[in-house]
């Protein structure tokens, strides 16, 4: 069969990313598209240093950094790319991917890392984060997200068969799009993470430092701590604005290399994370390591953290919850770092390459019976 994979856009090499990298080893002699590719020559290994098929938004002025301003075009811009020669397309999706046109002949599989959270569930979120909530140009913005919406609820329709990340994914495909879904959670490199059970006094975070991370919650929560340590590490937007609520027991590291993020994640007392995410991949890499979770309980980490054996769950994000949160966990007898550590290997590499192949394989398989008249159905 000729195979398309098509993702969002690259620019960087993170979860969505990782998922990709794995759906192309599957898949080597498939051809790969995207909104845009700006990922650096030295930096392409991850997709087997394929060339790219990309549409208009390339050559759009100042694309490079500022691709997120062409948002209205991306409906427009995926509809351009020609795969009427594939039989199998596989969408790498969380924007406008699995928007590609695709004929009653070919078999459209999109694995969803979420419905454009900004534009339905999360858009007073967005609106508010991003200072769109008031004035002429917050009424273009919810226009023109108005417009996606619509967009966004037809295309499904396109799709055969939807992959969720996570249980909590499948629910939002179902609620926006109306459509079942079958949870196949993200590969995680467990195999890079070894096992460390004697832990330091210091509590770790790592994240990019955007608004959703609710990083400067977990600052707040331990600069009224003063007797517990944090350590914070990653950089974004918002590392300023956290740099000036740090106190003496916390520890603003930046961006760090990978080993020095491992050795940090390996000792800490626990790993403290405060947003809702679809899936999240660092927690998961934290128990890899045999560290406790001290998390949100919402989104996916309702599905790879266990409360009370593998982490603390709060339930508001507030510097109260958090701090009680905290006083829980350092009175709790959690699971062992071993223990931990087994816990984390559900979600390696390894199961999600098995389970979506025999996924993928299972509907080509149905969908070729279809074609030829062969099938029950």
């Amino acid at each position: 069969m000729k195979v398309a994979i098509i993702h969002d856009w690259l620019v960087t090499y993170a979860g969505a990313e990782k998922v990709l990298e794995q759906i192309i080893k599957l898949f080597p002699e498939a051809d790969l598209f995207s909104l845009i590719d700006f990922i650096p020559n030295g930096d392409r290994a991850f997709l087997c240093h394929k060339k790219v098929k990309t549409t208009f938004i390339q050559r759009m002025p100042k694309a490079f950094r500022s691709y997120r301003n062409y948002f209205p075009l991306f409906p427009l811009a995926i509809e351009q790319l020609d795969l009427s020669g594939y039989e199998l397309i596989i969408s790498s999706s969380h924007c406008a991917a699995k928007g590609v046109l695709t004929g009653p002949d070919q078999l459209h599989i999109c694995y969803c890392h979420s419905p454009v959270r900004y534009a339905w569930d999360l858009q007073h979120q967005y609106l508010t984060e991003a200072n769109f909530a008031k004035g002429i140009k917050g009424w273009i913005v919810r226009y023109l997200l108005h417009r996606f919406r619509i967009w966004d609820n037809r295309t499904s329709n396109g799709v055969d068969h939807f992959i969720a990340n996570s249980n909590y994914i499948g629910r939002r495909i179902k609620k926006v799009y109306g459509r079942s879904s079958t949870t196949i959670y993200p590969n995680v490199a467990i195999e890079d993470f070894e096992l460390c059970t004697t832990k330091s006094d210091y509590y770790l975070t790592c994240s990019r430092m955007v608004p959703y991370k609710k990083i400067d919650l977990i600052v707040e929560a331990f600069s009224k701590m003063p007797d517990k340590q944090l350590v914070v590490i990653g950089d974004g937007p918002d590392f300023e604005k956290i740099k000036k609520l740090t106190s003496s027991n916390i520890q603003l590291l930046g961006h760090q290399p990978f080993n020095e993020l491992k050795d940090k994640m390996q000792k800490a007392r626990a790993f403290v994370y405060a947003a809702e995410e679809d899936f999240g991949i660092v927690p998961v890499e934290a128990q890899a390591c045999g560290t406790p979770i001290i998390a949100y309980a919402k989104g996916g980490l309702r599905e790879t953290v266990i409360d009370e054996k593998t982490g603390i769950f709060f339930y508001e994000q507030s510097v109260s919850a958090l701090c009680e949160a905290i006083e829980r966990f350092e009175g709790s007898t959690l699971l062992s770092p071993t223990m931990i550590r087994e816990h984390s290997t559900q979600f390696s590499t390894e199961r999600f390459k098995h389970e979506f192949y025999e996924f993928v394989m299972s509907k080509w398989a149905e969908h070729q019976s279809i074609l030829n008249g062969t099938s029950n159905k």
